[in-house]
């Protein structure tokens, strides 16, 4: 009689994956296929005797959260999960334990995988015992490469794609890529989302039908990651723009950037706080700007604000409340940086205005919501109100109207889908437009 095998299926960083186990340990991990429930019955279709689970033991929440870890970025050691490799042959097994011992961002070729089992030739065994890996991820055939640093055979859904996708999660790029990559790929999860872009569109086309519509016109997530690898000159950009046309804030920041010639890759906190009032202020800079501008490279020379590899592990509330304390900077300031700077998926700028346009438009208000009713109502797009607010600057951008069958299908959506039922006597009574006095 087969031990008893339950699964569930998770989200990640490259999209929901799927786990199943044994009181033994892991017997198998999914890699993502094209939506959760595809997910779940591929793994059901390699363990056909494993259920879904009611509950999830400690053990197996631990090894999840790890899991989503590793793959949102972080360099989480995975080698301490159990597995059941009860139905594993010895030589898999083998190469198993050896790969489990590379660590994220480092890799092996199947040859030297083959050394290290005491195995010399036998690369080709190796690569069918990764081909054959019921434990993606946990043991990290990804890590494991042809000669030559070629990414090999990946079988996996996704093909090499998904291979590339995680190595690069990981920090590691792939020597074809690599010209391409250039420096924004330098480090682990330098420059990614914290979520999985299909699974937000899936949520929020399910929470809300008239987003869902706007979404539907708009057309694929797109937001562009804009790649840093300090915070200072990412906040001193910020100051210097705020309130300023676009042009003439450019050129305001090239005559700063010209007064330090020694700085081609940008000013740092030291070049302003040696520099004089005199030439800073005929750069273009007011005298708040000036201050604030000297006030943040204080407090980042001081060590009072975190890192931008520090700025990975706070959380946005945290992380708000750290930054707003530079003179000139506010809270939109760091929202911006949270979502274009750190692809943060949870941000909903309430004060923006685009944002707040976009929403009108998208829904059909005549005047532009508060930043209360919109915080309120976003509530239902969390924890992808960054997707959301893209989508809402799009519409502000003048996106497409719905015409045809388009329209159709979101007014049909919008019959169907839940509503808040509210009596008629809680309604304010709508009041006739004033006349104008006649002249």
């Amino acid at each position: 009689m087969a031990a008893s095998v339950h699964f569930t299926v998770f989200d990640t960083g490259i999209g929901p994956c799927a786990l199943a186990w044994s009181e033994a340990g892991v017997v198998a991990v999914q890699l993502p296929e094209s939506a959760a429930a595809e997910t779940g019955k591929q793994l059901q279709h390699r363990v056909p005797h494993a259920r879904p689970a009611s509950d999830t033991p400690a053990e197996v929440t631990g090894a999840i959260t790890a899991i989503q870890s590793l793959l949102s970025g972080a360099a989480t050691d995975l080698s301490g999960i159990r597995l059941d490799m009860s139905a594993v042959p010895d030589f898999h097994r083998r190469a198993y334990d050896v790969a489990r011992r590379i660590p994220p961002g480092s890799t092996l070729s199947y040859g030297e995988l083959a050394e290290r089992i005491g195995q010399p030739g036998a690369a080709r065994a190796v690569g069918q015992a990764m081909g054959r890996n019921p434990f993606p991820i946990i043991v990290p055939c990804h890590r494991v490469l042809a000669a030559g640093g070629r990414p090999g055979g990946f079988s996996a859904p996704g093909g090499l794609d998904t291979k590339r996708r995680m190595l690069e999660i990981e920090g590691y790029v792939l020597p074809g890529r690599r010209a391409a990559a250039g420096r924004a790929q330098s480090g682990p999860a330098a420059h990614r989302f914290d979520f999985h872009p299909p699974a937000a569109l899936r949520h929020l086309r399910g929470v809300d039908a008239k987003l869902a519509a706007l979404i539907e016109r708009v057309g694929p997530f797109a937001l562009e990651l804009r790649p840093r690898s300090e915070l200072f000159p990412v906040l001193a950009r910020s100051i210097v723009y705020q309130q300023l046309h676009g042009k003439a804030a450019a050129t305001i920041f090239a005559r700063l950037s010209a007064l330090f010639p020694d700085a081609p890759e940008g000013f740092g906190p030291h070049h302003i706080l040696s520099a004089k009032d005199g030439p800073l202020r005929g750069a273009g800079l007011s005298r708040n700007k000036l201050r604030a501008l000297r006030d943040l490279a204080e407090k980042t020379a001081s060590g009072l604000l975190p890192t931008l590899e520090e700025c990975r592990n706070l959380d946005n509330e945290t992380l708000i409340e750290r930054i707003t304390q530079v003179r000139g900077i506010g809270r939109w300031t760091v929202e911006m940086l949270l979502m274009f700077g750190l692809g943060r998926g949870d941000v909903l700028p309430v004060d923006d205005f685009g944002v707040r346009k976009g929403f009108a438009v998208a829904f059909g208000k005549r005047a532009m919501p508060t930043p209360k009713q919109l915080r309120d109502y976003g509530t239902r797009w969390a924890p992808y109100r960054s997707v959301a607010s893209w989508y809402l600057w799009r519409a502000a951008d003048g996106a497409p109207p719905m015409r045809g069958k388009a329209k159709a299908k979101a007014k049909a959506k919008a019959r169907t889908s839940p509503r808040r039922v509210t009596s008629s006597r809680a309604r304010p009574a709508r009041r006739a437009p004033a006349r104008r006095p006649k002249r």
